[in-house]
């Protein structure tokens, strides 16, 4: 099934743009990644803007992901060098972790501020990722309720606050939003169902029908379970969609089968977790995060 991204490539200049400003202004950058799509929620090209600037990979929305599969992403990455860890934003788990990795990178970047007589200077943070993988969620949780601006900084952009979030450590209290890319079509359909993107740029007909196939070959008992309802490995992706209208009572008048009402349903209790925990992106020795 052909799955197609109406996407303007102005938006990806302009973001860009505001990434590398922002980017300048940082030691640290913690790519946020939804631990569903950790692939498709990466960004190749933010390796390349960041240069030698260390980088830390945070695991997020695991909670409605697959708990093997997770594992198997941390692996995957640790294994190609990354520094990698998992955290829940909603509940604040992992956070503290966090916070020691992103101190631990630092390290030789202190290191070379100390050779040059350079002390006391705070560690500047920013958390970056594609839209709805959590970030301001994870601001907010590193925040608190106190908020404690840091004192202006010399070159810095007026409007830019720094939240200090831990001893030596300072927050852009902007979260950097990446621009997806979509020349893999099986990025976009990732993005798409997970939320990161708009729904005017794709038929959402499509996407569900894609990932209601996806859930009947990779996780069919789960999707049996929650609408209480019975199908073949061969049934067809059309005729399942009608079996959860008949089981949700998603009609119309006179009977009618709402399968546009079935779209929406399917699609939220994906995006809720309520479906139940999903990885949509298979691990592999050969990620390129």
């Amino acid at each position: 099934m052909d799955f197609k991204i109406q996407w303007f490539p102005g938006h990806m200049t302009k973001a860009k743009r505001m990434m590398e400003e922002q980017l300048k202004l940082v030691d640290v950058v913690v790519e946020m990644l939804d631990a569903r799509i950790p692939r498709s929620s990466s960004n190749p090209m933010l390796i390349q803007m960041l240069g030698q600037k260390p980088k830390i990979v945070a695991l997020n929305k695991t909670d409605m992901a697959d708990p093997v599969k997770t594992d198997k992403w941390l692996e995957t990455l640790k294994n190609s060098g990354l520094p990698v860890c998992k955290v829940d934003c909603s509940s604040g788990k992992g956070v503290k972790q966090m916070i020691a990795m992103i101190q631990q990178v630092a390290m030789p970047v202190t290191e070379k501020w100390l050779k040059r007589g350079v002390r006391n200077r705070a560690i500047r943070v920013m958390i970056v990722g594609v839209p709805n993988v959590g970030k301001s969620t994870l601001i907010n949780r590193l925040v608190g309720r106190t908020k404690v601006v840091a004192a202006d900084r010399p070159g810095v952009t007026r409007g830019q606050q720094w939240i200090t979030i831990a001893k030596g450590l300072e927050l852009l209290d902007t979260p950097g939003v990446l621009w997806p890319k979509f020349e893999d079509p099986e990025v976009g359909f990732c993005l798409a169902v997970t939320g990161a993107i708009k729904e005017d740029v794709y038929d959402r007909a499509t996407a569900v029908e894609i990932l209601v196939e996806r859930l009947m070959s990779t996780y069919p008992q789960d999707l049996q379970t929650k609408y209480g309802i019975e199908f073949e490995a061969d049934t067809p992706v059309r005729d399942v969609l009608a079996k959860i209208a008949v089981a949700r009572g998603c009609l119309k008048a006179g009977g009618v089968l709402d399968i546009a009402k079935v779209i929406q349903l399917v699609l939220r209790d994906f995006r809720t977790g309520k479906l139940g925990r999903f990885t949509l992106d298979e691990p592999s020795e050969s990620n390129n995060n």
